[in-house]
């Protein structure tokens, strides 16, 4: 590759991220590793670095040194929550109620879901988050088993889908939609809610390299969940 030592440092760096070989949370090599690895100055790899972390791939921890960063959507002010971690920070205690759990073909009249099997089989998946012993909110979810195969054999009482998939897919795209529903008699009765009482709905979906992964729909009481963005003008 042509072009300053930093750039190819970093073009490496994010190849490895981008691919799945460091998944998050791995640790990059220190920067010492990489000078005597590339036969460079620190100058130079911390460059690469610092491109890294504005480029929201990596990030430093004092005193313990950088790591593979969580990916985040296209919109910075939104990230991919950890529903099981956000209850926990609460103070409350977490529970995934598998309602049920099946490999199945797409949907031949479904565009949407012949795109995210890819030729191969889906994991259909539905279940209920708890808080405090309360439902929190209700999730269906489709999963591409050519793209995570391994996940046909997962055990969500340790992890549920999303966590599972967050810790062991390293994604690369995300688009998510939000969007208001009442409940219907099912997933009030799954909700412990009035029939039609007010619902916030996420939709969202995750690729890795143009593959897509994973499609889930969350159903969120009303009184209990809200999404916050903060902005301001661009510098």
């Amino acid at each position: 590759m042509t072009g300053p030592l930093h750039q190819r440092i970093r073009t490496d760096i994010e190849a490895k991220i981008r691919s799945g070989d460091w998944e998050p949370g791995y640790r990059v090599p220190f920067e010492t590793e990489l000078m005597a690895q590339y036969g460079c100055s620190r100058m130079t790899v911390n460059k690469a670095m610092t491109a890294l972390v504005e480029a929201g791939l990596i990030v430093r921890r004092k005193r313990a040194g950088s790591f593979v960063a969580r990916p985040r959507v296209h919109a910075p002010v939104l990230n991919i929550p950890d529903i099981q971690s956000e209850i926990v920070a609460r103070g409350e205690a977490y529970a995934f109620r598998l309602l049920s759990r099946a490999v199945r073909a797409a949907d031949r009249d479904s565009p949407d879901e012949i795109e995210l099997a890819a030729g191969g089989k889906l994991l259909e998946l539905q279940g209920v988050h708890d808080a405090g012993g309360r439902p929190f909110a209700l999730e269906r979810r489709l999963v591409s088993l050519k793209a995570a195969p391994e996940i046909a054999d997962a055990d969500f009482e340790a992890a549920p889908p999303g966590a599972w998939l967050l810790e062991n897919v390293a994604w690369t795209e995300a688009e998510s939609r939000i969007s208001a529903a009442n409940a219907d008699t099912e997933d009030a009765r799954l909700l412990a809610l009035e029939k039609g009482a007010a619902c916030l709905v996420v939709e969202r979906r995750t690729w890795r390299e143009g593959q897509h992964v994973t499609r889930v729909w969350q159903l969120f009481p009303g009184e209990s969940y809200d999404l916050v963005a903060r902005f301001g003008p661009t510098p």
